[in-house]
């Protein structure tokens, strides 16, 4: 019997793989690296057009700090479970993220990890980006939609929440303010003893007996009143109280917070 091995690729890299193989002369720059506020210029620079394909707040804010600076439009995508939402920032003429959404949200909800989620609903979202990105690109910006569309593939309910202008007061729209971009918004992260990495959480209150519901399909939980302790093997994740937390079995920040990201949230 021949042995079968299987070597997982990166996202960008299998992306630029699949587009090559139904479309050789589509020229594709794969680019492995986790955004961050030093590298988003350099990786951004150049583009006409930025599409959502992130998983976290936290790169969608400093996604949409960049956009407002540089004046060049983005498309906010996102799906979990049945749900989708998506939304249109055209700087100087649309409301931003920061707009509709000041602060990121906190405490515990679901994620794909702990919820899962519906290929329609992540297939809907994404056509309907995609379209708009195509309205964008051939300057059919009298067809752009200026709401916040989300929608339930399962249970059929939607909502629209007019975006057509900048919120007056917006951090970014109105007062230039851009936080993440500077960094300031960014939860520190910080190399942790032996193979382990540890996340700085600004004013994120944990409920523990909320999240270890949410985590106990993935892993063993413990926790009491001080401490919670999640194995999503080959990881030990430790969360504190305030949002703190501590990952062991890697010393590669870039996987620490796509851990909490993925168990925790954004």
């Amino acid at each position: 019997m021949t042995a079968i091995t299987w070597s997982p690729l990166p996202k960008a890299i299998a992306a630029a793989r699949k587009i090559s193989a139904f479309n050789s002369q589509i020229v594709v720059e794969p680019q492995v690296e986790d955004l961050v506020p030093a590298n988003v210029e350099s990786l951004l620079d150049g583009t006409q057009l930025i599409l959502d394909g992130t998983d976290n707040f936290e790169t969608r804010y400093l996604l949409n700090d960049f956009a407002l600076k540089s004046g060049r439009p983005w498309i906010y995508t996102a799906a979990v479970g049945s749900y989708g939402v998506t939304m249109n920032v055209v700087p100087g003429t649309t409301a931003c993220l920061a707009c509709l959404f000041p602060d990121p949200p906190r405490g515990a909800f679901e994620t794909c990890e702990t919820a899962g989620v519906l290929n329609s609903a992540v297939n809907l979202a994404a056509s309907i980006a995609a379209t708009e990105a195509i309205k964008m690109l051939v300057g059919a910006h009298e067809r752009l939609r200026r709401t916040l569309l989300s929608f339930d593939v399962w249970s059929n309910e939607h909502a629209e929440i007019k975006a057509e202008l900048p919120r007056p007061g917006c951090r970014t729209c109105s007062d230039r303010e851009f936080v993440h971009l500077a960094g300031a918004g960014r939860a520190h992260i910080t190399l942790c003893g032996r193979n382990a990495v540890q996340i700085h959480e600004r004013h994120r209150p944990i409920d523990f007996s909320e999240v270890s519901r949410l985590l106990e399909p993935h892993g063993a939980v413990r926790h009491n009143d001080f401490v919670l302790k999640f194995w999503p093997k080959p990881y030990e994740m430790t969360l504190f109280p305030d949002g703190r937390a501590i990952i062991k079995g890697t010393t590669d920040t870039a996987i620490a917070r796509s851990l909490y990201a993925r168990y925790v949230g954004t």
